[in-house]
């Protein structure tokens, strides 16, 4: 039988379409599949724990795959990171059973967006950070996030693209850490949906300068209207940080 290997990435996503593989753009899945092709000789379908968009990073990424090929685990990160360009990584394998889907099997996720709130932009942040150089109101931003905390319709903090069977999710926590100049906003839910994370935390900036009271956001997810939540932030400042699964696959993941 063949075996099913899970790896564990991480990748900086500003030079990259995205995770999923596109007709005419280059992504981290196709990069990380055709490298996977050439050790193993033979095709691989490679799948993903979810679908980062064009320019979001991950810390934490897990993707599977089935092979006849009889490596070790703990060769093929090695044999994979001298394939690989230096802004994907992998750090870990293991067998897993056959069942296994890297999205599927995904319990929860992380992702933290980061901020910088400063008057002037930093060099070493670029495509790291969204520059924000109007003050945010800390006190606010965390009256704000505490409103999204829970099981809610999220329709009104989602962009049209993806087709989901319902749009209700469970987020577990959302709290926000300012470090200097960078502000951390960490969510963390049971699925997001199609820029369901940068959405909100567009809707708490908003909340935080003023534009709407951190009250209002309980009224929007009822509504359910995208047009009373805030703007979808970009992409650049998100990063995938942490993933929960069961099993072999989540001691790669403590």
């Amino acid at each position: 039988m063949r075996r099913n290997i899970a790896i564990r990435l991480s990748y900086l996503g500003t030079a990259y379409h995205g995770w999923q593989i596109q007709k005419s753009e280059i992504t981290v899945q196709e990069t990380v599949k055709t490298a996977l092709e050439k050790i193993l000789k033979e095709p691989v379908v490679l799948t993903g724990c979810g679908r980062t968009d064009a320019g979001v990073h991950a810390e934490m990424y897990c993707a599977d795959f089935k092979t006849n090929s009889a490596i070790p685990c703990d060769r093929l990160p090695f044999a994979l990171n001298a394939l690989l360009p230096g802004d994907i990584v992998a750090t870990d394998a293991c067998e897993v059973p056959q069942d296994f889907n890297s999205i599927l099997s995904c319990r929860k996720k992380e992702y933290t967006y980061r901020i910088l709130n400063s008057s002037f932009r930093n060099p070493f942040l670029k495509d790291r950070a969204y520059f924000y150089p109007s003050p945010l109101d800390i006190t606010r931003l965390k009256k704000a996030v505490e409103k999204f905390v829970g099981t809610h319709d999220f329709a009104a903090v989602r962009s049209v693209g993806s087709n989901v069977k319902s749009t209700v999710r469970t987020v577990y926590y959302f709290d926000v850490e300012k470090n200097g100049d960078i502000i951390s906003l960490r969510v963390c839910a049971n699925g997001f949906l199609y820029n369901m994370a940068r959405a909100m935390v567009g809707t708490v900036i908003y909340a935080s300068i003023g534009k709407l009271e951190p009250e209002d956001i309980s009224k929007i997810l009822e509504s359910g209207d995208r047009c009373l939540a805030g703007p979808t932030v970009p992409p650049h400042g998100l990063y995938l940080t942490k993933i929960w699964y069961d099993g072999a696959v989540g001691n790669m993941f403590k």
